[in-house]
């Protein structure tokens, strides 16, 4: 892809080690993506660490296991200057001294007791076995020979005792510096591309995470957070798989749609390639071959968004029908690209047809309603299996940030941090299912998913009957509930759902002020009449507050508060609130 955008060939083994920008990315801990770094544990500490040269990285990647991690705070207060760096021997500084006088790798190990205790190389490699593998046996048999070669060359007993006892301790997590390099490397090479290529990068890891739904959320997430556009598939622009458009935007590719192959993909990127992109849905049907871009993978394409790109067309259009008995204006336009193929190739096999073009009349689209956000993702969500260009609760962002005390990945991670608490969230019903348990009683559950993950819930006894009528696909709903201990094991936790109500319903119910805080020297006339412009147009019942404060006097400050002018809440007016920079706005 950098080749195709750029017209630069990169050599991966030429990638420079001192590249500033590479080492920057790693400093803020922004390795979502980059191989053996990406874990939160690690993020934290590279933010602390701040690592400034290669061998920064490959100590962490040896220290970041499970043992060595405990040096890992002291390995970054040495870097930094703030923890002594000491050595127990004179001459250990040699090999000690990339890791600020901690001992890492089993290479520092077999040459320390080459220097200090004159190992053979044999010897000093059955040392590093025997720590790799932890034969403590061996270990043993080895510890007398590093103290009297080491006393030979004059080191007291006393410390070479502590150097082998911090070597024992060494020995049950030792990593060998030849394995943790390569790691560094090819890590140090992902962010080197991700640190200068940011959207080819993740373009690329997107592709082959491709077949894994969860893991394309997870990095689409970490796209939105790097503030790289990830758009869904397009006729004109998408590949077999993601791929980066000519404003530096990610595109979906068109093979992780359900339903079409790569066969119709390949066909369809080669008829785009020889004669251009598509005009409209008459242009597409009549150039690409239909046997292989059938109906089915047509009607894919339509409800993915394939098609949006097409001038004043939306995606009703294509499933619309006047009635049940005609066809679709899909299938329309799929009969008129077969008449036109059939008819041009009849033509060009007559005597004196081979230079007519077959102009046949294309059929008007219909007028209809464009399909509502959720109906429209809703589909998009079945032919591609997650929702690309929005999602149901975004028109209730409103309510879960001000109402909603947990996200569903919190919970899928961790329920039992939240034993005993309150907790309240939102979610799309994305499956309901009611069934019989084999006593004869009905159950229900609820599969829910929110902006972060998606998760299911059982409705038993009373809670079944109180709640079943929720149980419909694609309704939102506002869920609260309380960690209980689970009934035949007290020191886990189970959630008991308490109320569900709809989401859309909870704005009227809940939101009882719409508060603003703004310093003082950020008020002026335009201001004032803007505000004023505001209230008067989204006029409602819901109280409105504002706070003055003084920046420069924090104990100073006005509240203002008015029964006269009170508002409608509405997800417009919060928008056009949050365009004032110098503005917060908070729902209470």
């Amino acid at each position: 892809i950098i080749k195709e955008r750029h017209g630069r060939e990169i050599d991966p083994d030429a990638i420079p080690l001192d590249d500033a920008p590479t080492y920057e990315l790693f400093q803020r801990g922004e390795t979502v993506g980059i191989f053996q770094y990406e874990s939160t544990g690690m993020q934290k500490y590279l933010k602390e660490l701040k690592p400034t040269v290669f061998a920064d990285l490959i100590a962490m990647n040896a220290l970041y296991r499970p043992g060595p991690l405990e040096y890992i705070p002291s390995f970054i207060k040495r870097k930094h200057g703030e923890e002594e760096i000491s050595y127990d021997l004179e001459g250990m500084e040699e090999y000690l001294g990339e890791t600020y006088g901690i001992t890492v790798y089993q290479e520092q190990v077999m040459l320390l007791s080459q220097s200090l205790a004159g190992f053979t190389k044999g010897e000093a490699d059955m040392l590093r076995k025997a720590m790799g593998k932890k034969i403590f046996s061996l270990l043993e048999k080895l510890k007398p020979k590093f103290i009297a070669g080491g006393k030979e060359r004059g080191h007291k007993e006393s410390v070479l005792e502590k150097v082998w006892k911090d070597w024992e301790a060494f020995a049950s997590y030792a990593f060998n510096k030849s394995h943790s390099t390569c790691y560094a490397w090819i890590a140090y090479q992902t962010a080197y591309l991700k640190a200068h290529y940011p959207a080819e990068y993740m373009a690329s890891v997107l592709s082959n995470n491709m077949n894994d739904i969860k893991q394309v959320t997870f990095f689409m997430e970490e796209c939105r957070r790097s503030g790289i556009p990830v758009l869904g598939p397009d006729i004109n622009e998408s590949s077999l798989k993601f791929t980066v458009n000519p404003k530096g935007e990610i595109r979906f590719g068109m093979a992780a749609i359900k339903g079409v192959g790569e066969g119709a993909v390949e066909s369809i990127l080669d008829e785009r390639k020889e004669n251009g992109p598509f005009t409209d849905i008459f242009d597409l049907t009549k150039r690409i071959n239909l046997r292989q871009a059938n109906k089915r993978c047509m009607e894919n394409l339509a409800y993915a968004g394939a098609f949006d790109g097409f001038e004043g067309s939306h995606r009703a259009q294509y499933f619309y029908k006047s009635s049940e008995r005609e066809v679709t204006f899909l299938e329309k336009a799929i009969k008129y690209g077969a008449q036109h193929q059939s008819e041009s190739g009849s033509t060009q096999q007559s005597l004196f047809g081979s230079d007519s073009e077959v102009d046949l009349p294309k059929i008007p689209a219909p007028i209809c309603e464009p399909w509502s956000g959720v109906y429209a993702l809703k589909h998009e969500k079945d032919v591609v299996g997650i929702f690309i260009s929005g999602h149901p609760l975004d028109d209730y962002q409103i309510e879960v940030d001000a109402f909603c005390n947990m996200s569903l990945d919190q919970y899928n991670a961790d329920p039992q941090k939240f034993g005993g608490k309150e907790v309240c969230f939102a979610g799309i019903v994305g499956e309901a299912v009611e069934r019989m348990s084999k006593k004869g009683n009905m159950y229900g559950i609820l599969n829910l998913a929110d902006f972060t993950d998606q998760s299911s819930f059982f409705l038993f006894g009373d809670n079944y009957l109180k709640f079943r009528h929720f149980l419909v696909e694609g309704a939102m709903l506002f869920v609260k509930g309380r960690m209980e201990p689970k009934r035949f094991n007290k020191n886990e936790y189970e959630m008991n759902i308490t109320s569900i109500e709809l989401l859309p319903d909870i704005r009227d119910k809940l939101v009882k002020c719409l508060s603003l805080r703004i310093d003082v020297s950020d008020i002026d006339s335009i201001f004032v009449q803007e505000m004023f412009n505001l209230v008067e147009e989204h006029k409602g019942s819901c109280k409105l507050s504002i706070q003055v404060i003084d920046k420069t006097e924090p104990s100073y400050r006005i509240d203002l508060t008015s029964n006269k002018y009170q508002v409608n809440p509405s997800n417009e007016l919060i928008r056009q609130l949050k365009n004032f920079d110098k503005l917060s706005v908070r729902v209470q």
